[in-house]
């Protein structure tokens, strides 16, 4: 399939849930967020007893010779914790010196906009290479990563082009670790298992533990397997053969499901979510919502009800939620009419009803 394609349904799953209607960083349902895949450093998964898992699993069936070749890719978000600092006046520019007269606020007004503190998140992806099949069978493939603690800071500027504030990122050192593994499932069977292990170095110490896990934590956890020379085969309806094969396979907090067109099966998509095989995004849909489970219309008449204050706090919770609130806005009578409904195909009714 297609790699914009691929990459847009992705995208759909990765982030849902990153910020619910009404779209406000005040609201209850967006106090706890970050529920969907998440694979969390092991110290605290013992801790919180199993609750927060350390590691994910999915086996997927391959109809291939052991010379076809397997391509995995994980995909995960990662927190960023923003904060919010006023500078002193006195600073005219933001070096060391100025940093030192920062002084954190809970929210800052600055060229009209109001800054609040919020956890945003960056999305990073491991590349665990090319493998035949033949290389994974009997043996492990371990890829491990790690990804070093980051800190920026972007200045916000009055009106005059002053510094006035900043907003300060940070995000904390990571570790993953992905295994690959392989085995005959079957005549042309081969089973093909992901394992993805947080690898995160962590210490229990009671204060605001899960809080601080979080961002120690692979979140939305996803893999990609591409197959060449090779086919996929459905788990949820396999062919005649591979029935028993299928029911054999076994996946902890991730799904697979073939995507792509419907007579296309090179590629599978292992998400937290659960999908149908071949799921689309609507072409209808203007841009992510971050809540599949509703309806792109309602939600778009619901962000337009919104009062002016509520779209500002809105707009400033970050970037994504802000081109959400524009984009929504932007819209015409024509694209409101395309999210009125449409029928993609009709199907037959099986069985009777009374």
């Amino acid at each position: 399939m297609s790699q914009s394609t691929l990459d847009r349904l992705v995208a759909a799953t990765l982030y849902e849930g990153y910020i619910l209607y009404p779209y406000r960083p005040s609201s209850v349902k967006n106090q706890v967020r970050w529920t969907f895949g998440g694979v969390h450093p092991r110290a605290w998964s013992e801790a919180s007893g199993g609750t927060d898992p350390w590691a994910t699993q999915t086996e997927c069936l391959l109809r291939a010779t052991e010379a076809a070749c397997v391509i995995v890719r994980v995909r995960f978000l990662q927190l960023v914790a923003r904060t919010v600092a006023r500078l002193d006046p006195a600073a005219l520019e933001l070096d060391a010196d100025a940093v030192g007269r920062l002084e954190d606020v809970e929210e800052l007004r600055v060229a009209g906009i109001n800054h609040r503190g919020w956890e945003e998140a960056t999305e990073v992806a491991i590349d665990c290479g090319h493998h035949t099949v033949a290389s994974l069978i009997g043996r492990e493939v371990v890829v491990e990563k790690t990804f070093p603690a980051h800190e920026d800071v972007e200045p916000l500027l009055d009106e005059q082009g002053r510094i006035f504030g900043v907003l300060q990122r940070e995000r904390q050192a990571l570790a993953a670790e992905v295994t690959l593994q392989a085995e005959i499932a079957g005549p042309d069977l081969i089973r093909v298992r992901v394992i993805i292990r947080n690898a995160s170095a962590f210490k229990v110490d009671g204060d605001h533990d899960r809080e601080r896990a979080l961002r120690s934590s692979l979140v939305s956890t996803h893999a990609i397997l591409v197959a060449a020379n090779g086919e996929w085969l459905s788990l949820a309806d396999p062919p005649a053969d591979a029935v028993d094969a299928a029911a054999l396979c076994r996946n902890v907090g991730l799904w697979p499901v073939l995507v792509g067109e419907s007579n296309e099966s090179d590629t599978v998509l292992a998400s937290p979510i659960i999908l149908e095989d071949h799921p689309q995004v609507a072409p209808e849909s203007s841009g992510d919502l971050f809540d599949a489970t509703e309806i792109d219309e309602i939600l778009s008449l619901r962000i337009l009800a919104l009062t002016d204050e509520e779209k500002a706090e809105m707009r400033a919770a970050d970037a994504r939620t802000r081109a959400l609130l524009d984009r929504t806005e932007a819209l015409t009578g024509d694209d409101m009419m395309r999210l009125h409904g449409t029928i993609r195909e009709i199907r037959p009714v099986i069985g009777d009803r009374a």
